[in-house]
């Protein structure tokens, strides 16, 4: 009788079919199938027979490198993922070396780009070939990581540059802009997509993005959304499929329609210890009285749950004049929210730009007289601020909790300490780079190239130093 070899928990493998030279693979024989990431999933006729064709990022959290694979289409199945969703996964069958055995295994194609590990392998590829000792790993050895760049070196050539989208809706405006400029000027070739002009193309097979005339968007890198309230529903359908494509999302669909969502978000907020105005929300108007001295009475804020730029924020002086705002709102079913307003603020607030994390930016935003918005759109000044600690982690804080990697949190001093008034997930960059002086056009670019282990000559830590040294002297 022919002894097992054994397998870890954890291996490496090799697949010649598919041209991939090694992929690190969970052996999991609770698992009935194999699986493999793959993006860009295309199935397609070649000599009278169904292909499929897909690219493989086969080193965990590194996008740069991407394998163009194509192989004959043996099925598509119905399998149930781990969190026991059913979707439909087209079946290839592929050559896999491990050590120094190599045999034949069915495979499926699956978006992995959120576990771990880019590949399972399951107990009918083990079944009558190994034993499994989950208590170790690499039992058919490790390679170590110059090995795996050594390996991957003619994979992970420097591109010319990035292919980035930019999905808004007006070419013209400051910050859209800015990041074209940014973009070009790191040498990435930066197209504007309109919101409204592209569609898309719902298969399990083969899902696609459209635009404008019928081409197909399958070439970008990654897409930076800013996107207008009003056509929010839309812009994020269309971040889910650009992400179910495979291309990097600079904020995810679900972190916009989160900060979007004022009433949601608030509640997040509260629930997670992040400290808030009083702010109170009702549909009867029976409950007007209570909601106003619920948030402390007039002078207080009422805001539309969709407003955006100040606009759709309105003041009440006094609790009649807010009973009849509030009801006005609501007998036309709008849904507001009621806050108190902050005296003590003087019509100033903060605006920290927080990117991949960190507050890069931040400037104080006063009203001007006889306003008490104090946003740009309103007419508002900007001007320079040193921040606190405490309203750094607020800031950052609030960021990480809609998963914002870009997020305009706007905070304002009270005497109970920093509060937050809202998160923005699309923030303009006209006002805050002419006050601090500073190129977060850039910052955002080189947020991207950081998360696609893009290799750029550029100097990317000079505008950090940059900031640190203007809030010193602030």
């Amino acid at each position: 009788m022919t002894e097992l070899s054994v397998l870890g928990s954890e291996e490496w493998c090799q697949l010649d079919d598919l041209g991939i030279p090694a992929v690190k693979v969970r052996v999991d024989s609770g698992a009935k199938t194999s699986s493999i990431q793959a993006n860009k999933i295309k199935i397609f006729n070649k000599d009278l027979e169904e292909w499929v064709r897909f690219e493989v990022n086969p080193i965990q959290d590194n996008r740069s490198i991407s394998i163009l694979c194509q192989a004959k289409l043996i099925d598509v199945r119905s399998v149930k993922s781990s969190v026991g969703i059913s979707e439909e996964r087209p079946v290839i069958k592929t050559k896999v070396k491990i050590g120094g055995d190599t045999f034949e295994i069915e495979v499926t194609l699956a978006n992995r780009d959120s576990m771990e590990y880019r590949m399972i392998l399951g107990r009918e590829a083990l079944n009558g070939r190994y034993l499994v000792d989950s208590s170790r790993g690499f039992c058919q050895g490790e390679l170590s990581s110059e090995e795996i760049k050594e390996l991957y070196q003619p994979f992970g050539k420097e591109k010319n540059g990035l292919t980035l989208g930019l999905l808004a809706s007006n070419p013209n405006l400051y910050s859209n802009k800015r990041i074209i400029e940014a973009g070009e000027a790191r040498g990435h070739e930066v197209v504007f997509l309109n919101v409204e002009n592209a569609y898309m193309k719902l298969d399990a097979g083969s899902p696609e993005i459209r635009y404008r005339g019928g081409n197909i968007l399958d070439k970008f890198d990654a897409v930076i959304p800013r996107i207008k309230p009003s056509v929010t529903f839309y812009g994020c359908a269309l971040l889910r499929q650009f992400d179910n494509l495979g291309v990097y999302c600079l904020n995810s669909s679900d972190a916009i329609s989160k900060s979007r969502d004022k009433l949601y978000a608030s509640q997040l907020f509260s629930k997670n210890d992040i400290q808030i105005p009083i702010t109170g929300f009702a549909k009867s108007p029976m409950d007007t009285k209570d909601l106003i001295r619920m948030v402390n009475g007039a002078p207080l804020i009422i805001k539309l749950l969709e407003s955006t730029k100040g606009m759709g924020v309105v003041l009440a002086e006094t609790n009649k004049a807010a009973e009849s705002v509030i009801n006005a709102f609501k007998s036309v079913q709008t849904n507001i929210l009621v806050q108190e307003f902050i005296k003590e603020a003087n019509g100033q607030d903060i605006r920290c730009l927080v990117v991949n994390g960190k507050v890069v930016a931040s400037m104080q935003r006063q009203a001007q007289k006889g306003e008490f918005r104090a946003n740009i759109h309103q007419g508002g000044k900007a001007s320079l601020i040193k921040i606190t600690s405490e309203e750094r982690k607020l800031a950052i804080k609030s960021a990480k909790m809609l998963n914002l990697d870009v997020a305009g949190v706007d905070i304002i001093r009270s005497n109970r300490g920093p509060l937050l008034l809202e998160v923005n997930s699309s923030p303009g960059l006209e006002g805050i780079e002419n006050a601090t002086g500073l190129d977060i056009a850039n910052v955002i670019i080189e947020t991207i190239e950081r998360k696609l282990n893009y290799a750029s000559s550029n100097n990317k830590n000079k505008l950090q130093r940059k900031y640190v040294e203007s809030q010193k002297s602030a």
